[in-house]
């Protein structure tokens, strides 16, 4: 019987081909968008599951209870000496600071170097025990022990060393330290948000940025200092929020304890947390996976409206099959097996269709994303129920009613619309249809203006035509010759030495004491290094005072028009000549620039001060002239 639904479901087809293709191009349409983005969304839920104990793994953050509520990844950083020694709920405590964008220097047999751009992780022994990093060579206790070592991921030593063996092997990090490789960790899954493959003994941090570490200091947060716990078994987040709240008010007064609070954030929960940098919030998936069901319902809607459409050209097909004795429920499977051809094979177009624009997706959503279509599980389930449903739900209404047809009034050639489906209910999957692209329409409408809007809005500040550098030695002497051999360059109209870009993630927050008030503020301020050039390479006005003077150390401030307003000062200029200390520095307010988007646009202004400090230079950026950008770029290069 089912090979005979089978032949005449094909024999059908066959007979209406461009009834055929139109429902398997609309069905492949909306069964490829779906695969697409269950994969994105199965992608983003699956990450950092992997490490066997992430139900027990917590990273202690910092909120900042101000005018308003602000929160930071990082931890000041004697807290995770505090809670391993103070509090006894956690199996392991580790720190861990993960710096992006080092210089990475290999040294040859012929005396010349060959450098790469990596994140680094400077992290405590206890890090390889929370989270699972397998050690694949090398002694895991000795691992993060030994000062001047390193452990690298597979790839790392597939880069740097190819086939030789990496045991041994050294390198230098931002011409600071030299290290030697000690062990070989397990490549990591795409699916992580510890990305970095180089880690070495948490130590060497004095060594690279020694303000981040400043011992006894519990008034300065840099997000890139965090704190990880491996609570012990059947301890409550309950528990662990006492605890930290009993740390704060052991280590402050009571107004700095009830500004700075530290909060234990769950594993599962760093990916999602958009106040914590997490780079997709839950509901976006949930958004995105509706949109997936809203296409399937417009492909199947589309496919019930073309069937029911061709039901009176079948009608007497039905009432010669209703007169020769086939029953209703036969005529009923014969239409679902027909829907079910119909279906396999816009399955088959929908994968090859998706398997093509995987890639043009992975660069939409800058992800890593794999159509794994035989090998996960999770997809192995998926296709199938989704096939299932496509076919009720496409199949079963125009079925019940082709099966449904009066024989004589069939044969008869007298049925009208009403009797093949009805008018209404047509009309109504019309509507449907209709509503269900119109919002698709508006939703993608949105989203483009909000695009455009990120890439055109004034930040505050110049950015075009600027080109980031790494400074990996920030030595006067390196700094100097490096100045000297970029300005010579043709096409490059200014440079300044700064920590980073006026809008950037890094920023540190401290406290400051202004003037001769007798504590320190009861809010939070974000720190930015730059030399005497940084407000004129991105033009950031100068509101009241003037800009810093040339120095290698602290001195004299800038303050934005937030900062102003936050101490309660009438204008700006009431804060010219005032003392200051922030983040352990004594200097003089000599300006006041007017506010820009230190963060992204999700973010509020922060109250922000400029700087030169010389130690935390970790970057020159560069204005060029874009007429002959390539020859300006391959000049830099080499003077770098």
């Amino acid at each position: 019987m089912l090979k005979n639904y089978f032949k005449i479901a094909f024999r059908n087809l066959k007979r209406n081909k461009s009834y055929a293709l139109t429902n398997v191009l609309g069905l492949a349409l909306g069964i490829a968008s779906a695969v697409l983005i269950f994969a994105l969304v199965k992608y983003h839920l699956s990450f950092d599951g992997y490490h066997s104990k992430a139900d027990r793994v917590y990273r202690i953050t910092t909120e900042f209870h101000g005018e308003e509520t602000t929160y930071s990844t990082g931890v000041t950083s004697p807290l995770a000496e505090t809670f391993r020694s103070d509090y006894p709920l956690a199996e392991k405590v580790a720190s861990v600071a993960a710096i992006p964008d080092r210089v990475i220097a290999i040294p040859s047999a012929n005396g010349t170097e060959a450098k790469f751009e990596e994140s680094l992780a400077f992290a405590e022994p206890e890090f390889l025990d929370i989270l699972d990093l397998p050690l694949i060579r090398g002694n895991k206790q000795s691992a993060l022990r030994v000062p001047n070592t390193a452990l690298i991921t597979e790839r790392i030593a597939r880069k740097y060393f190819g086939g030789a063996d990496p045991i041994g092997k050294t390198f230098r990090v931002d011409n600071i330290f030299s290290v030697t490789v000690a062990g070989i960790l397990k490549d990591l899954p795409v699916n992580t948000d510890r990305p970095e493959e180089i880690y070495v003994p948490f130590e060497h941090l004095k060594q690279h940025s020694p303000w981040m570490v400043e011992k006894d200091w519990w008034f300065s947060v840099s997000r890139s200092l965090q704190c990880f716990i491996l609570v012990k078994p059947g301890v409550t987040p309950a528990r662990i929020k006492e605890a930290l709240i009993a740390m704060s008010n052991s280590h402050y007064n009571a107004k700095d304890a009830k500004y700075f609070q530290f909060r234990a954030q769950p594993l599962s929960d760093i990916h999602f947390n958009p106040n914590l940098h997490g780079p997709v919030e839950k509901r976006n998936l949930w958004a995105l996976s509706l949109i997936g069901v809203f296409l399937i319902i417009t492909a199947c809607v589309n496919f019930i409206n073309l069937a029911t459409a061709q039901a009176l050209k079948r009608s007497i097909e039905i009432g010669i099959k209703k007169v020769l004795g086939v029953q209703r429920w036969q005529l009923f499977w014969q239409f679902i097996v027909e829907t079910a051809a119909i279906t396999m094979l816009a399955m088959v177009v929908a994968l090859i269709m998706a398997e093509l624009s995987l890639p043009y997706v992975n660069q939409l959503f800058d992800v890593q994303v794999k159509l794994h279509l035989f090998s996960d599980v999770y997809m192995l389930l998926f296709l199938p129920a989704l096939f299932l449903v496509m076919i009720m739900l496409s199949g079963s209404y125009p079925a019940l009613i082709l099966a449904g047809l009066q024989p004589v009034l069939a044969l008869k050639g007298k049925l009208s619309q009403k009797d093949a489906g009805g008018i209404s209910m047509r009309r109504g999957l019309v509507v449907m249809q209709f509503a269900i692209c119109q919002l698709l329409i508006i939703g993608t409408l949105v989203v483009a203006g909000q695009v455009r809007y990120s890439r055109q809005a004034d930040m505050g500040f110049r950015r075009d035509a600027v080109v980031m550098l790494p400074v990996p030695n920030n030595e006067i002497t390196k700094l100097s010759a490096l100045k000297a051999g970029l300005s010579g360059i043709t096409g490059v109209e200014n440079l300044t030495f700064c920590g980073d870009a006026p809008a950037s993630e890094f920023a540190p927050s401290t406290s400051i004491q202004f003037g001769s008030r007798p504590k320190a503020e009861d809010f939070g301020i974000s720190t930015k290094a730059g030399d005497a050039n940084y407000a004129s390479m991105f033009n950031l006005q100068i509101l009241a005072g003037r800009n810093l003077m040339p120095s290698d150390t602290v001195r004299e401030f800038l303050v934005n028009e937030t900062t102003v307003r936050k101490l309660g000062l009438a204008k700006n200029q009431d804060a010219i000549g005032q003392t200051a200390v922030m983040n352990g520095y004594k200097g003089t307010v000599v300006g006041v620039v007017k506010d820009f988007h230190n963060k992204s646009f999700h973010q509020g202004i922060d109250a922000l001060y400029i700087t030169t400090l010389r130690d935390n230079y970790g970057a020159c950026a560069v204005k060029v002239n874009m007429a002959n950008m390539n020859a300006t770029l391959g000049a830099m290069k080499d003077v770098w």
